[in-house]
């Protein structure tokens, strides 16, 4: 996993227990509120955060604590950057993001969190227990003053592992996932249900509608299925490749890409020209990119002005 926002101690760290959450907030009458928790067994007013189940990655962990402590089922936003304290087991990381609140009423699960509360970054400053947890809150109002906390999710899928080239005697067009895919096609739909993107782009070639189906089936999407971002066209095409890239970013709006990895580098040259060179390091630099069924994120401000603002990059699930 590699997030933009993160130091490069987080980014390079060994940590003995890891745990995802996030910042939920909301406009209310032209104010920046967020929301808190106050955890009976410690005491203690935070963000609402816990654990990574077995095989779930971070993202995932974020959106499934945040429900489990208060029953909002959100939607993940730009990333927050990490923090680290110490445990008695050793070095805790907590990864966050922030979470536009989807508008329902935030109620405590009884178990982990007794009371919630909205409040404005000013108040939740005072109320908070540890003193870590003003990072992830400083960087979430820095946002918002920039007009860059409310976003859309652009996401970059690389399709999931395909039957071998030297095994396949039909057209390539037609080649399938291989058995290892198609399992990693079910973790790359869990993956997009933390940011659930709403439309679905796709090369038209099987190995990508394969990768992408599993998340679309779950949610009942339809997919556009873009000739233009398969191998065969991109290579004969580049440009037309990658002007099919710009033209759903232009539109600015919550959505996924799943393509092949020679495509790759032209998605990558379109995003570099709509971000600073400080974010653009954050880019995969070298062939082949991203691993097969591993995916990519950028999240673009509301209404397309402005520079893309945040990357992150999950590799893929193994068995």
């Amino acid at each position: 996993m590699l997030r933009s926002c993160d130091s490069q101690e987080v980014r390079e760290g060994a940590f003995a227990v890891v745990a995802a959450g996030a910042i939920v907030w909301r406009i209310n009458q032209g104010e920046l509120e967020v929301l808190m928790i106050h955890r009976d067994r410690y005491n203690d007013w935070s963000w609402p955060k816990g654990k990574l189940d077995e095989g779930e990655t971070m993202p995932e962990c974020a959106a499934r604590e945040v429900f489990e402590e208060v029953g909002l089922d959100i939607e993940l936003g730009i990333p927050l950057p990490a923090m680290t304290y110490q445990v008695a087991s050793g070095t805790k990381v907590v990864y966050y993001w922030a979470a536009k609140t989807p508008g329902t009423k935030p109620v405590p699960d009884g178990r982990e969190t007794d009371a919630v509360r909205w409040c404005a970054p000013k108040m939740a400053g005072k109320w908070l227990t540890n003193p870590g947890d003003m990072a992830p809150l400083e960087a979430l109002v820095h946002a918002h003053k920039a007009g860059k906390l409310e976003t859309q999710p652009f996401l970059v899928v690389r399709h999931a592992k395909a039957k071998p080239r030297s095994n396949w005697t039909r057209e390539e067009g037609k080649r399938p996932l291989a058995a290892t895919g198609q399992r990693q096609a079910l973790a790359v739909a869990r993956l997009l249900d933390a940011w659930r993107p709403e439309r679905v782009a796709s090369s038209p070639w099987t190995r990508c509608v394969q990768t992408i189906t599993p998340y679309v089936k779950q949610h009942r999407f339809t997919v556009k299925l873009l000739n233009s971002t398969t191998e065969h066209e991109a290579n004969r095409h580049p440009r037309k490749a990658r002007k099919a890239v710009a033209k759903l970013l232009d539109k600015c709006r919550s959505q996924v890409l799943c393509t092949h990895r020679p495509v790759l580098p032209l998605i990558l040259e379109e995003l570099t020209s709509r971000m600073g060179e400080s974010l653009a390091a954050f880019l995969p630099a070298e062939d082949p990119f991203l691993r097969p069924g591993s995916l990519l994120v950028v999240h673009q401000p509301v209404g397309g002005k402005g520079k893309l603002v945040s990357v992150e990059v999950y590799d893929a699930f193994e068995d």
